[in-house]
C-alpha cells in the first residue's frame, strides 16, 4: 500500500478479531512510530505496549472512550518524556506524529488501529498514570488498541475546499 492509499483509506477501527498481533509486527509498528518528525530530534517519546488482558479490560475504567480495550489483543500507550524535551512544551506535537505514524503503520499491513485521547484530560492522566506506574515527568497522550479488523469502514472524502484559504484568512480563492 502506497502513503497516499493508506492516508485516505485509514479508518479508525474499534472491533477486532480474537487473531493475536505478532512481536515482530508490534516492533514494525513502533519502528514506524519513532520515525515521526520531533522537535529538534529530540523523540521524547516512551511507548509502552499492553497485552495482558487483565490491564486491557482496566482500561475503560478510567478511560471511558476506550472500551474496544476489552476486545483488542493489545494497545500501544504513546506517552511524552519531559525530560527528553529539547524545546518545551512540544512533545504535544512530537507524540501526535508519532500516533498518527503508528496508526498509518497498522492499516498499512492489514491492522485496525484507533486513537484515543488521553491529554489534557486530567482524570484520563491520572488513571494512566496510576494503572501504569508513569513518573510525573511522563505525560500519557494516547493510547491506541490495535488487532485484526472484525469490521471494516468505508473510505470518505473529507477534503473541503471551503476550509482551504490562500495567502490570508479568509480569501478562499487564488
Amino acid at each position: 500500500m502506497d502513503t497516499l492509499e493508506a492516508i485516505h483509506t485509514r479508518r479508525s477501527i474499534r472491533k477486532y478479531t480474537d487473531r493475536p498481533v505478532p512481536r515482530e509486527l508490534v516492533t514494525e509498528l513502533l519502528r514506524a512510530a519513532m520515525s515521526a518528525p520531533s522537535a529538534v530530534n529530540s523523540q521524547p517519546w516512551v511507548f509502552i505496549v499492553i497485552d495482558d488482558r487483565k490491564l486491557l479490560e482496566e482500561i475503560p475504567t478510567f478511560s471511558p472512550y476506550a472500551s474496544m480495550c476489552k476486545e483488542a489483543p493489545l494497545a500501544i500507550l504513546i506517552c511524552g518524556d519531559t525530560t527528553q524535551e529539547k524545546v518545551p512544551g512540544y512533545w504535544v506535537q512530537d507524540c501526535s506524529a508519532a500516533t498518527q505514524n503508528l496508526l498509518l503503520a497498522a492499516h498499512a499491513v492489514g491492522l485496525g488501529a484507533v486513537w484515543t485521547g488521553i491529554y489534557p484530560m486530567k482524570d484520563r492522566i491520572e488513571g494512566f498514570r496510576k494503572a501504569f506506574e508513569l513518573p510525573e515527568h511522563v505525560i500519557p497522550l494516547a493510547l491506541v488498541p490495535i488487532g485484526y479488523p472484525a469490521q471494516q469502514p468505508s473510505p470518505e472524502e473529507r477534503y473541503r475546499e471551503e476550509k482551504v484559504y490562500h495567502n490570508r484568512y479568509g480569501q478562499n480563492k487564488k
